[in-house]
């Protein structure tokens, strides 16, 4: 008897009836908006807009075959990105700012995501992975639907910012195979100032044990694609190596030491960040100091799988077997 795990996709398995009471229960919550953490109770069916800056009206600024995403996701064809526009967090120092402040993109309806989704499986991409996608949760999964139904048949990703709601995200239960939010901040204050994001940490330690109940540790296949589990980013923040800690600590106390971590190293000081008095603490790269001293608190709270930087890292990170 094969011992192989099964990788089917969730959305697979999600029957008929349950899949299309999910898709109705997230189009009704555009009316009195309580998609992410902001709550903001705006009628977007009405063309109210809320912390996201958008009505009902799902935009999508690009879709490609993506080779710049961790190599559990892009393997050797790329993990079919679809980039939503606008963005339930206002992150000063976003390098996508672009897209997620400045909207530029196309209005899409489902069955038009549906479509790129179907595109970028022709074109072997080993993923779905739609970025940003909080605040557009009913077009999403409805677009997931309606692939499965014309052949969709790869894992879908969730590459959030982690500022969800727990209520919300039970909804994606079966829908989504990997969740890959990128976990910010462990201090509200900085999540308040630069990401416009109050009870931040609250909300991400909620969200990160139900995306883990979910789907568990991230799963591999026998070519070191990712099939399904939590994938967690956490990009280290001048300043802030306490709040990487922290951040660090929880997902090993709380998760699980096995829970896939990649440390970003790659914070440059873009958008409102870069030459501005009021963020000048943040108008700078992390160091070397920095970056290593958080690669050792991950060793030393028993992280186990940490993707990382090897140039930012020291001779004894770089031997250590986490990749």
């Amino acid at each position: 008897m094969s011992t192989r795990p099964d990788t089917t996709p969730n959305y697979q398995r999600l029957p008929d009836d349950e899949f299309a009471a999910r898709v109705d229960e997230l189009w009704r919550r555009y009316a009195d908006c309580d998609l992410c953490a902001y709550d903001c109770g705006v009628d977007r069916t009405a063309g109210e807009t809320g912390a996201c800056r958008v009505d009902d009206t799902a935009f999508v600024s690009s879709y490609f075959d993506h080779h710049g995403e961790e190599d559990v996701l892009r393997g050797h064809a790329g993990s079919g990105t679809i980039f939503l526009a606008h963005c339930n967090m206002t992150c000063v120092f976003c390098q996508n700012f672009e897209t997620s402040h400045e909207a530029r993109g196309e209005p899409a309806t489902p069955a038009e995501i549906a479509e790129m989704a179907l595109e970028l499986q022709s074109r072997g991409c080993h993923n779905v992975n739609f970025v940003s996608p909080t605040h557009h949760s009913p077009h999403l999964v409805e677009a997931v639907r309606i692939a499965r139904d014309r052949g969709l048949d790869v894992p879908v990703v969730w590459n959030c910012g982690g500022y969800e709601r727990v209520e919300i995200l039970e909804l994606l239960d079966g829908v989504v195979d990997v969740y890959m939010p990128d976990v910010k901040w462990s201090d509200d204050a900085a999540a308040t100032k630069y990401s416009k994001a109050p009870g931040y940490w609250s909300n991400v330690k909620g969200s990160l044990q139900e995306m883990h109940r979910q789907v568990g540790d991230l799963a591999l296949d026998d070519t070191g694609l990712a099939t399904g589990g939590l994938l967690v980013r956490h990009l280290l923040m001048p300043g802030h190596v306490d709040s990487a800690k922290d951040v660090l600590s929880f997902v090993a106390d709380e998760i699980g030491r096995e829970t896939f971590v990649n440390v970003m190293a790659q914070y440059r000081p873009y958008y409102e960040a870069a030459s501005n008095e009021r963020y000048a603490e943040i108008d700078r790269r992390i160091t070397r100091e920095e970056y290593r001293a958080v690669l050792d608190h991950a060793r030393d709270v028993g992280l186990r799988r940490i993707e990382y930087d090897p140039a930012m890292a020291s001779e004894r990170e770089s031997r250590l077997p986490w990749r």
